[in-house]
């Protein structure tokens, strides 16, 4: 990411980058939103003007569609680091969030409230508190159309991300995971040769080693999940004697999963300067792939464009099966 230099000062907003890139990968859930609108009203229309033509009962079938749907390959909804929300958290975030701020803080205990006070279910008194507020302050908001959703998702997670400390550049290779798997959802409407994909919202355990990033892909045949791992390393100092340490660390590591697991596909992501180019070549020999990225941790936000589209490649290819 560059810099931005006014009078001798950096004033780039890192951020801002990073959550536009995630906030555009939650277009497909949105259109998938849409979709089950379409659905249950029998309109041809978009999503803004059902919200705004629909009658409570409508409204109430269009949530409750979207809670209900079985179908495994839908698309994700995340936090500001990219951890996966469970489908009927998104579904109740997503219209939270572009009808009232803070439902998580402010919203979810008054809903805790009425289910104790009226014994009804959770998904009944979320979905009659959200059609209640659409239907009240529709007008108010005024635009349901993607631009501004966007820029509501920008806002939320944002929040989410301050309220999150620590591990950022592992949480900024989970948002590049993420990216690229909803790239491909996008194109493809689905998850290629897999049925289902659960991104792990913290590191896993392979044998001896901790996997800092990794998500599970269940084919739609067979029963054994492709194990995605991505081990990420960092270090402040630069090269020599120390990447060939950490560059052993990696490659047991990697030992270590080939011993335990016999279907998983590996990327190694580095954040570290002047990293000695034999020990990555030596790193690629027993790996998939390996990204490195010649800087400081401190400064690493993130895949740039180019990585970025290496990774949506190397996804694509591996939810295609090829």
């Amino acid at each position: 990411m560059n810099d931005l230099i006014v009078h001798q000062i950096n004033i780039a907003h890192y951020r801002l980058i990073e959550l536009a890139k995630l906030a555009d990968q939650a277009k497909p859930f949105y259109d998938w939103i849409e979709k089950h609108a379409k659905m249950a009203t029998g309109s041809h229309k978009s999503l803004n003007d059902i919200i705004f033509d629909s009658s409570k009962k409508e409204l109430k079938e269009v949530i409750l569609n979207c809670y209900a749907d079985g179908n495994e390959e839908k698309p994700f909804l995340f936090d500001g680091i990219g951890r996966v929300y469970t489908h009927s958290k998104a579904c109740f975030y997503f219209f939270a969030w572009i009808i009232r701020d803070a439902p998580q803080q402010r919203l979810a205990p008054l809903i805790a409230r009425m289910q104790k006070v009226d014994n009804v279910t959770r998904v009944i008194a979320e979905t009659d508190s959200l059609v209640e507020l659409l239907y009240e302050y529709r007008k108010v908001v005024r635009n349901f159309e993607w631009p501004t959703v966007r820029e509501i998702v920008i806002d939320r997670l944002e929040g989410s991300r301050r309220s999150i400390s620590g591990h950022h550049v592992e949480n900024n290779v989970r948002t590049g995971l993420v990216t690229a798997i909803q790239n491909f959802y996008s194109i493809y409407n689905n998850y290629g040769i897999f049925k289902r994909v659960e991104i792990a919202d913290k590191q896993v355990k392979v044998g001896k080693h901790t996997v800092d990033i990794s998500a599970k892909l269940f084919p739609k045949s067979g029963d054994t999940p492709l194990e995605l791992l991505i081990p990420v390393k960092t270090r402040e100092t630069e090269g020599g004697g120390h990447s060939h340490i950490f560059s052993r660390d990696i490659l047991a590591a990697v030992a270590d999963i080939k011993r335990e697991l016999t279907n998983y596909h590996i990327i190694v992501v580095i954040v570290a300067e002047n990293w000695s180019v034999s020990e990555i070549e030596t790193i690629t020999g027993e790996i998939d792939s390996i990204f490195h990225f010649n800087m400081s941790p401190n400064r690493f936000v993130g895949f740039d464009d180019e990585s970025q589209i290496n990774l949506n490649k190397q996804i694509e290819g591996i939810l295609k099966g090829e």
